[in-house]
């Protein structure tokens, strides 16, 4: 594939038995299926004005991008669940259920999967700021005075939560080969930014860590948190939780664009330790892809690239919710 002289960046996100590469003008997931095929799932960005203009702005450009990325990942996510199930449900079933969710397909259902995506995110984070300052609350409330070292201890009960329940998902199979899939996600992009050409190969060459990761910002609004929830004092629990609840906002934005400035800045070599912390998560999140697995990233990024080239040349990728299906051996 020819590559320009300054790559583009893309992003991703693994799926259930797949990937999922965001382009310029369209999302591409492609799934491993039993049958060994790798089969597409399409969709056109469609963008409303104000959205584009809003992720221009630092700080709020976060958010917004936290908050769609939440709602149209859940729509591919779902996508690679139901191929799952639907190759683990007998022919005669599958027929039916088919015909039955084409009847019911609507403008709804794809409303519906996009706000159970946004909601996820929202309590997942709530949770995860929430849960650590009632802890540290409890806990140390009586040890000490020092208001920025409660909240240190707060970022640290944070941390080792968000570690041990990532630790834990890794012991379930399905989780770790999500995690695979991330690692594959990861060294694509990364070879097609070293200008490589993408076959299994060259890609495994590189590493399963990468700067832009979304496990990196996780880690990143931890530290951030830490640091501006100093800054604020409480009297009892209850409003140290709504201190935490109001900052949210302002901690993604500036975590957000601290993931921007460690990857603008890690080929800088006394600049290049601020995205470490980042790259040690990824140690839990991703796991060594095999062959099979960079397989079906080269081939979700691939089409991503083709339909994006499409777009650029004829103003139209095909339909707004598209299906294709690839054939390993006929490619």
């Amino acid at each position: 594939m020819p590559q320009e002289s300054k790559p583009a960046i893309y992003g991703g996100q693994a799926v259930i038995e797949g990937v999922m590469f965001g382009g310029k003008h369209v999302n591409v997931t492609a799934v491993r299926r039993k049958s060994g095929e790798i089969t597409f799932l399409e969709v056109p960005k469609q963008d409303k004005a104000w959205v584009k203009r809003l992720r221009k702005i630092p700080l709020l450009r976060g958010l917004v991008s936290i908050i769609d990325s939440s709602a149209k990942g859940s729509k591919h996510l779902n996508y690679s669940a139901e191929a799952m199930a639907d190759d683990e449900t007998e022919p005669e079933e599958r027929a039916k259920q088919k015909e039955k969710d084409e009847s019911g397909f609507s403008l709804t259902m794809i409303v519906g999967v996009a706000i159970a995506g946004i909601l996820s995110f929202i309590v997942g984070k709530l949770i995860f700021t929430l849960v650590p300052a009632v802890l540290e609350q409890y806990l140390f409330q009586h040890a000490f005075d020092n208001r920025v070292l409660h909240t240190l201890v707060e970022g640290i009960i944070k941390i080792v939560l968000l570690l041990g329940y990532l630790w834990l998902m890794t012991l379930t199979p399905v989780i770790k080969r999500l995690f695979q899939y991330h690692g594959a996600e990861h060294k694509v992009i990364t070879a097609y930014e070293h200008g490589e050409e993408l076959t299994p190969k060259n890609v495994q060459k590189y590493s399963r860590l990468h700067y832009r990761c979304g496990s990196s910002f996780i880690i990143l609004t931890v530290i951030v948190g830490v640091i501006i929830y100093s800054l604020f004092s409480w009297d009892n629990v209850w409003e140290r939780m709504y201190i935490r609840v109001l900052l949210l906002p302002l901690v993604i934005g500036i975590s957000f664009e601290m993931l921007r400035l460690t990857n603008a800045v890690r080929d800088i070599a006394v600049l290049r330790f601020l995205g470490y912390p980042g790259l040690w998560l990824q140690l839990l999140t991703t796991k060594e892809p095999t062959d099979d697995q960079v397989e079906v990233s080269i081939a979700s990024f691939n089409r991503m690239r083709e339909l994006d080239a499409r777009f650029e040349r004829e103003g139209v990728v095909e339909s707004p919710v598209g299906h294709s299906t690839l054939d390993p051996a006929k490619g």
